[in-house]
């Protein structure tokens, strides 16, 4: 009797647990102060399969003739994606993929150039490779003055969080000193200036004030007044909470769910329960009576 009373307890449990048991799940996004007091936060990151599809270059075309720069470079991509490009295997700009496609502004070299768009991910993993287009830049600077200045960069996406500074290394080469630098972040800040006396590394520092992803474009002019440029992206890291490139605030999703498949589970075993317990009190009052009588 004592075991079917334990059973019937432990049932019983259960099922007020399962009754009982709308459990609310919180997301917050860009709402709640982590980590919160007496609480422990985990983060990690779990790789998955580099992008699939290429980009492609549909802007400009096989064969073109250009006689001065900056280009325009666009196709179609994978929305979120790190579009790069790069000129005879020379990274020469970078942009982020929006609504299906991209669009940004490169160098050239003088003479032959072939463009290739690569894709990579949060996580760096490049995609495959766009097909080759082939341009030529017929460069009467370069005729003239020898040498042509040229800008670069180890990094394509470098990001900081808001109210911190975002310190970028850009390579300046070629060209006559002195150089004439001008940095536009793409926050809406008024540009850098900067001057250089001779070609080298240096680093470009910017703060931004929230959140988002922004185009940054570099231009370098030479004592000649042959000009460089690189399009890159500057991202301020955390959660957007309006307005920076147009995306717009997060908000707070309170779900409550029911865990029916449980309590499905659980009512049949509260049946079959109810029985055993049932027939066991009517087998134990029959051998009663039989042991009255004898």
């Amino acid at each position: 009797m004592k075991k079917f009373k334990r059973l019937l307890s432990a049932l019983a449990l259960c099922a007020l647990i399962v009754f009982g048991g709308a459990v609310p799940q919180v997301r917050a996004l860009g709402s709640s102060q982590n980590p919160q007091s007496g609480s422990v936060g985990l983060e990690g990151t779990v790789p998955g399969p580099p992008p699939s599809t290429a980009a492609t270059i549909s802007i400009p075309s096989n064969g073109q003739t250009f006689t001065s720069t900056p280009i325009t470079v666009s196709g179609l991509c994978t929305t979120g994606l790190l579009v790069k490009i790069f000129s005879n295997n020379v990274f020469v700009g970078s942009t982020i993929c929006t609504s299906g496609s991209y669009s940004l502004k490169i160098d050239l070299f003088s003479g032959a150039n072939d463009l290739v768009a690569r894709v990579y991910d949060a996580l760096d993993q490049a995609g495959p490779d766009s097909a080759v287009i082939r341009v030529t830049f017929n460069d009467a600077q370069f005729i003239t003055f020898g040498t042509r200045v040229t800008l670069t960069s180890t990094y394509a996406r470098k990001g900081a969080a808001p109210g911190q500074a975002l310190t970028w290394p850009i390579t300046l080469s070629g060209g006559r000193a002195p150089y004439a630098i001008t940095a536009d972040w793409g926050d809406g800040k008024p540009a850098d200036l900067i001057s250089k006396s001779f070609a080298e590394e240096f680093n470009i520092s910017h703060i931004y004030d929230s959140a988002g992803v922004y185009n940054i474009v570099i231009k370098a002019t030479d004592a000649n007044g042959v000009s460089a440029y690189l399009q890159l992206v500057g991202v301020g890291t955390g959660q957007v909470t309006g307005g920076a490139n147009g995306k717009s605030g997060t908000t707070t999703v309170v779900k409550t769910q029911i865990l029916w498949i449980p309590l499905l589970g659980i009512l049949p075993l509260l049946a079959i329960a109810f029985w055993l317990g049932r027939r066991h009190e009517l087998f134990t009052i029959r051998k009663r009576l039989e042991q009255n009588r004898l």
